[in-house]
């Protein structure tokens, strides 16, 4: 068990949420970033870990200086980033960007040398459907400012918020750089080294934590899992891909990462995240009647567009080699979604004794 203190970000949202979980479970103590009320619950939330857990506010992870939240940090997970059409395509840019940098840049200052920080699939999806750590999505912030497209604002804001991860480790040759769907730091252990790392992850689905707050019809704060819902609805709306990862894995990778083989050894570290498994959505619909047949009548009707394949065609052996982590190590495809939709249901029967209707989520 750790007693190592781990700085969060973005610990009040549907990831996040799991990363702290996960942390606790292990034993590390953690100090959770995040804004107003936010903050407030979760200090409440998590009451019940004691001095092992603590929350601060902070307005604006991309501006404000935080040392004070650092002092003691061994390690910071940086889970925060600006959602799609939340904002103008330019402040979302300048966000993710901003808001990478100033916690690396603080994080560093105070001499914390593991630093994870959430990337996404967005920043190596392109045309050729090739999925390793040397693809990069050709999306430019020309075509991100145009505008009228949320998901490329999305894509660009977590492509040049990694790139410009990258072009100030280049700055700063004291510092190791490893990329996943997060990156981390590394405190100094015996040598002057940061230990970056980026994980980059498709659609995350899952149960929410106890300890995650949706406000009645907050779809945004569904976060992927949004995607799944629409499943439940006959006039929703298929997601773009079959392709996912279970949240929970995701949170694993994030945390695995904190002590995961240094960059000398297996070299940068930018892994690209997917469950070993898929189905058809097809597939998918049939499970949930099956299993949950009280919701056989309310699944969502149409045909979905043919996908040229299920399962991410990534290098698992890269994950196993960075992280540790098995293909048994995943949850199953059964597990994921009867767990996801579990919870949704369980949230819908909460939004009801609260006198809220139940109503189609929007499209994505």
């Amino acid at each position: 068990m750790s007693a190592e203190l781990v700085f969060v970000t973005g610990a009040s949202g549907f990831l996040g949420s799991h990363v702290v979980l996960q942390l606790l479970e292990q034993g590390y103590r953690v100090r959770a970033a995040a804004r107003g009320t936010k903050a407030d619950h979760l200090k409440s939330s998590y009451a019940s870990y004691g001095d092992r857990f603590e929350s601060i506010k902070i307005t604006d992870i991309a501006h404000d200086q935080f040392p004070e939240a650092l002092v003691g940090v061994d390690a910071i997970i940086h889970v925060a980033s600006p959602l799609p059409g939340r904002a103008e395509p330019a402040t979302i840019l300048e966000a993710a960007i901003d808001g990478t940098l100033n916690v690396v840049v603080q994080g560093e200052k105070a001499g914390v040398r593991r630093v994870v920080v959430t990337s996404s699939i967005a920043t190596v999806m392109g045309p050729t459907n090739s999925f390793t750590d040397q693809d990069w999505n050709p999306v430019t912030k020309e075509m991100a400012l145009d505008g009228g497209n949320d998901m490329q604002t999305y894509s660009a804001s977590k492509k040049f918020a990694e790139i410009a991860l990258w072009e100030w480790a280049e700055k700063h040759p004291h510092v190791e750089v490893t990329t996943r769907t997060s990156i981390l730091f590394e405190k100094k252990r015996g040598n002057d080294v940061v230990w970056p790392s980026q994980v980059n992850p498709t659609f995350f689905y899952g149960p929410f934590t106890a300890h995650f707050h949706v406000t009645p019809q907050d779809f945004g704060a569904l976060s992927t899992d949004v995607m799944i819902y629409n499943l439940l609805f006959k006039d929703g709306v298929f997601p773009y891909f079959t392709r996912y990862i279970d949240v929970r894995d995701v949170a694993q990778a994030h945390v695995r990462a904190l002590n995961s083989r240094p960059t000398a050894e297996v070299g940068r570290k930018r892994i690209v995240f997917s469950a070993p498994y898929g189905w058809s959505f097809q597939q998918i619909l049939d499970l949930i009647a099956e299993k949950r047949p009280a919701l056989k009548g309310r699944l969502i009707v149409g045909t979905p567009q043919e996908e040229p394949f299920h399962i991410l065609p990534m290098d698992f052996r890269r994950v196993e080699e960075v992280l540790g982590m098995k293909k048994s190590d995943f949850y199953s495809i059964e597990e994921t979604m009867l767990d996801t939709v579990d919870s949704l249901i369980e949230m819908e029967e909460h939004w009801r004794s609260t006198g809220r209707p139940i109503q189609t989520p929007p499209g994505f």
